[in-house]
Order: C-alpha cells, then sequence, then structure tokens
C-alpha cells in the first residue's frame, strides 16, 4: 500500500529543463541610484545584481537538507528572485547545520576591482570554527545545480575556506634573484638573504702586472690580427687573474701606441674574453720603441691600476721587424723595472731584410739570460702554442728580477772568506752561490763586471773588474779558484777590496760589495765597512754558522734587514740568490751612480 501511495504521489518536477537558468548579462550596467550597490562576481563571465538578496521569512518551511524537494524549491525561489543569480544563502547539501541563519552573500567578493581586494586562499574565522569545508566532490554538484552551468571548467568553483583580504602589490621576482627562492612570502617571514657571488682572487703565486702590446700596423693584415686577439683571449683564461694574482691590460701599437684597457679596468678575467674580441685594428707603422716609451711613461701608474708590490711586465708581439729603434727605449724601461717579453712571430722576407732598422733588436731590447725573455714563433698558425710557455715564463716572478740589472752597469766584488774553517767542499758551495748570482746579469765591459777577493788573515785577487767580460769566461775562472786556508781578517779584506776594485771603478758603474764570513773577525770591521759606504758602495753581509751577528750588521748598509742575511749552514746559501737580486733591483734606480 506504501509502494502505491508513493507511486500515486505527483511528481514535483517532471522536467528538469523546466528550471534551467537563463543566460546572465554580459556586462555590468551602471547603477541607477546611488543607494544601490552593484555585486559583481566573475568566473567566466560577469554576473551583476542591483539589489540585495531579501532574507527569507521566519515562517518558511524547510526541508530535510540534501532532498529533492529543497534542492528543486530553492531552485526555483532563487529563479523568481533573480533569475540572473545563483543564491548562495542556502545551508550546503552535505551539512545541515552549516549555517543556520539567514545569510548573506559575505563568502564572494562584493568589492570594486580597484579597491585592491582578491580572492585569496585562507579560511574566515566564522567557516574556521565552524566548519572546514565540504569536499570537492559535493562541492562540484551543488554548483552544478545552484551556480552557473560550467561542469568542464574548475576555474568557477569557489572553495568554501576562500575569503577576501586586502594583498599589498610586491615586488616581482627578478631573474637574477635565488633560483630556489620562489618569490612567496608568508606572514612574518623575512626575506630569503642571497648568498654572496664568490669572486676569485686570482693566483697569488703569480702576482703580476702584465700590459700586451699587440701589433696593430696594417702589415699585420686582418686575418692575423684576428689570431693575434684569439691568442691574447686564450692567455686570459689561462692566467687565474684576480687582485691578490695576476692583472692584465692591453696596448695596441702601430704610428703610435693607445690603451684599450688598463690593469684595473677587469679583475674578473672572465670578462677579458669579450673585452679583447671587440678591438679593432688602429693600422699604421710597427712603431715598437714608441710602444715601449708610452707604457714606460704612462701605463703603469696607480691611476691604471698598477700595485707597488707586483713586477710589472710588458709582452710584446711583433710581426716581422719594428720600423724605429728600439733599445734605447728598452732600456729605460727595464730601469724603470719593467720586464720585457718579445713575441716574435715569422720574420722578414729577402725583401723585407733591407729596410730592417735594427737586425738583432730583441737581443739589445731584452735580457738575455739564456733567451728566458725571448720567445720566437715560426708562424701565426704556431702562436697558439706559445700560450702555456708564455704564461710559466710571466709567472716566474724569481727570474723576473733580473731584467732591471742584467743591461745595466754594475760593478760587483765578492769578498770570500777563505779561513780554514771553511773546508774545502763548504768553499765550493760558496764558489757555487757566487755562480748562482752572477748568471743573473749580461757580463760585459759595458755591462756588468764583477770582481773576487778570497781571503784569510792575508788578501788574495782573484781577478779584478773586466777581467772577464762575457759570462763564460766568469763562470769558468769562479770554478777555478782554490781554497786557500788559514785565519780571518774580515775588516783588511774589505780596505784591500775598496783600493784593488772600487778605486778602479767606473764612473757610471754602480758599486756593490758582497762579503761571505762564517766565523768572528780577528780585526775591526766598523772602520773598513764605515769607509766604503761613505764612497758609494751598497755592501751586503752573509754570515754562516758562527759568524758574529753585529759585525755583519755593521758590514751591511742600512736598513740592515734588507742587506744582512744568516743561515745556519753553507748548504742553505742558494736560498739567498734571488733575495739579493731583487734587492739589488729595487735600489737601483735610488743609488747614485759616481
Amino acid at each position: 500500500m506504501q509502494n502505491s501511495a508513493l507511486l500515486q504521489q505527483p511528481q514535483l518536477h517532471p522536467q528538469p529543463q523546466q528550471w534551467h537558468f537563463p543566460s546572465p548579462p554580459r556586462s555590468c550596467p551602471s547603477p541607477q541610484q546611488p543607494n544601490q550597490e552593484s555585486l559583481c562576481i566573475k568566473f567566466e563571465r560577469q554576473v551583476c545584481r542591483d539589489q540585495k538578496p531579501a532574507a527569507p521569512s521566519a515562517d518558511s518551511h524547510r526541508f530535510p537538507s540534501g532532498s529533492a524537494y529543497s534542492r528543486v524549491q530553492s531552485s526555483q525561489q532563487t529563479a523568481q528572485s533573480n533569475p540572473a543569480f545563483a543564491r548562495r544563502d542556502l545551508p550546503h547539501p552535505a551539512n545541515t547545520d552549516w549555517f543556520s541563519g539567514s545569510r548573506r552573500p559575505t563568502d564572494s567578493s562584493h568589492s570594486l576591482s580597484s579597491a585592491g581586494y582578491k580572492w585569496g586562499r585562507g579560511s574566515t574565522g566564522e567557516s574556521t570554527a565552524r566548519d572546514p569545508g565540504p569536499d570537492n566532490t559535493e562541492h562540484k554538484h551543488w554548483l552544478h545545480n545552484f551556480g552557473p552551468y560550467s561542469p568542464e571548467s574548475d576555474e568557477h568553483k569557489l572553495l568554501s575556506e576562500t575569503s577576501h583580504t586586502r594583498e599589498e602589490p610586491t615586488k616581482s621576482w627578478e631573474p637574477d634573484s635565488n633560483p630556489l627562492d620562489s618569490g612567496i612570502r608568508f606572514l612574518g617571514q623575512e626575506p630569503a638573504a642571497r648568498a654572496p657571488k664568490i669572486r676569485t682572487q686570482g693566483d697569488p703565486t703569480c702576482k703580476v702586472d702584465v700590459a700586451f702590446l699587440m701589433d696593430g700596423s696594417w702589415s699585420i693584415g686582418k686575418r692575423r690580427f684576428k689570431i693575434q686577439k684569439d691568442f691574447l683571449m686564450e692567455v686570459s683564461q689561462v692566467m687565474n687573474g684576480g687582485v691578490a694574482g695576476p692583472m692584465m691590460g692591453i696596448i695596441q701599437y702601430g704610428d703610435d701606441a693607445v690603451t684599450e684597457f688598463n690593469l684595473k679596468q677587469f679583475s674578473n678575467f672572465k670578462d677579458l674574453k669579450p673585452a679583447i674580441s671587440k678591438i679593432t685594428q688602429k693600422g699604421g707603422l710597427s712603431n715598437v720603441g714608441k710602444a715601449l716609451s708610452y707604457i714606460n711613461k704612462h701605463f703603469f701608474s696607480d691611476a691604471n691600476g698598477n700595485r707597488g708590490g707586483a713586477p710589472n711586465v710588458a709582452v710584446v708581439l711583433v710581426d716581422g721587424w719594428p720600423t724605429d729603434r728600439v733599445e734605447e727605449a728598452s732600456r729605460l724601461a727595464r730601469e724603470s723595472g719593467i720586464n720585457i717579453f718579445f713575441v716574435t712571430i715569422e720574420g722578414p722576407d729577402e725583401n723585407e731584410k733591407q729596410n730592417v732598422v735594427e737586425p738583432n733588436f730583441v737581443d739589445k731590447a731584452v735580457c738575455r739570460t739564456n733567451g728566458f725573455f725571448a720567445l720566437p714563433v715560426p708562424s701565426w698558425f704556431d702562436l697558439r702554442k706559445a700560450v702555456q710557455p708564455l704564461v710559466k715564463r710571466v709567472c716566474d716572478t724569481e727570474r723576473l728580477v733580473c731584467s732591471k740589472t742584467c743591461l745595466n752597469a754594475n760593478d760587483i766584488a765578492f769578498v770570500i772568506d777563505g779561513s780554514s774553517s771553511v773546508g774545502t767542499g763548504n768553499f765550493r758551495t760558496v764558489l757555487q752561490f757566487v755562480a748562482n748570482v752572477t748568471r743573473e746579469f749580461e757580463i760585459s765591459d759595458t755591462d756588468t763586471r764583477v770582481g773576487i777577493v778570497q781571503y784569510t788573515y792575508e788578501q788574495r785577487l782573484e781577478f779584478a773588474f773586466g777581467q772577464h767580460n762575457n759570462k763564460a769566461d766568469l763562470l769558468n775562472a769562479i770554478k777555478r779558484i782554490n781554497y786557500w786556508s788559514g785565519g780571518t781578517s774580515t775588516g783588511a779584506a774589505i780596505t784591500f777590496a775598496a783600493d784593488q776594485l772600487f778605486s778602479k771603478s767606473k764612473p757610471n758603474k754602480r758599486k756593490i760589495l758582497i762579503v761571505i764570513t762564517d766565523g768572528s773577525s780577528y780585526d775591526d770591521v766598523r772602520a773598513p765597512a764605515l769607509a766604503v759606504h761613505r764612497k758609494g758602495v751598497v755592501a751586503y753581509s752573509i754570515g754562516i754558522a758562527w759568524a758574529a751577528q753585529d759585525e755583519l750588521e755593521y758590514i751591511a748598509t742600512d736598513p740592515d734587514r734588507e742587506h744582512s742575511f744568516f743561515v745556519d749552514e753553507f748548504d742553505n746559501l742558494y736560498k739567498y740568490v734571488s733575495k739579493i737580486i731583487h734587492n739589488i733591483c729595487q735600489e737601483f734606480n735610488s743609488q747614485p751612480r759616481n
């Protein structure tokens, strides 16, 4: 009976299509009256309401939540009140007590877009306290029945926990930001600090200031000029440049020299490659002499980034032969402390040789010590092979010091202790030390001259200044010195060297005295040392084992720490070869010529 009664009950909604919603307007009309409120909700299109929804009456019958009748009846009431707007004041089908009282559409954004409000994720205080919100499945059916019909689009869904909050404009994420930083900030969270950029400090074992003089003359041609730029780019990548390592500048020369960039312009050598690639050919003649004069007077300065504690190096790239004289400009540059390297590519052909100004310009321009400062390259195609050898030589700071002294005028007198306490083996070690020092100088009558005195109680002149005017003869003469043996009279030996050697020194020569002893002197050394100091002699003292420290300080020129050295045994003498040469270079320009 009950089943039959149910069958006879009339259907509440015979056809669903009878209560579908009409199409909403495509744009929001302007308010007709000032007191009217225009409410817009943007889904796929804008839907407008020009008056507030009426609250349901107190005696209205509420059917059980979720029943078919309640859904249909609510839909019809909504369509009658305003067919263009879907009501939001009905309880959710999955929760009967979702909101028991009358509702206004406060869960929708009802402010103008210009007010700065927009939809944001988060829960309002009311929804958080009452209900966490429906699941997406029930909400989808609810929107299907009571919202605008768009079942295939997810962008129309308004989650129950959605609230309208005002958000201040934030700075857009920048490409150079931390890649792990999404740009999203939560309330009270401080922005993540950016990691500092790591900058290389350079190779401290190669702390030099290098100027590359590139040939920009017309004789080189565009193709070889590009090969020259490729060579410099590769050198810049091989050298580990930085403020604690090598610094590099480039000068292009033709008729005149011009600085492409100075030493301080690029502290990071990775930026050098694009800078070198943009250099354009200057043209003109190959005036290398003018280029060397230019770097001597203008390039190595504090304004261009020159560092006082770093050796100055000039690497000259030459195609063929210079069109001006190089010797005088090179000498002045060397006396200013500039170490000059020449990289010569190819050479003049038979027709060009008759126009060569200085056929042996390289020998006159650079230090001729074992060919260290000259790097000939047979052809332009072999220039790339010279990268590693050149960088290795430029970074060999121990060898760079000789360029200041090898072609300059010096008279160096060695006063060697030949007393019995030295012994034959140690005496040979002393002679090897003397040979290592003199090897770094260019030996000739017009350049450096060497004389040696051996002493015990007495003194013996082994050879005088100018007696051996080439390096090979001088080194052989040092090897032939015989050990004498006897007492130790250092003061008398200094006086003997002043009389026999420095009295015959040429006016344009710088006078240098190097005393080597292993014990205390039997006589006074203060008066003889003071006498040679007054004559302009720069004196160095080297003590070994039992040498008296106070005597070493009396002999040495002030300051003592730069001119007096001590080693505990003879085998450690080699450690002071480069130091002595370096000190001679440093004071070359400070001591007057007599």
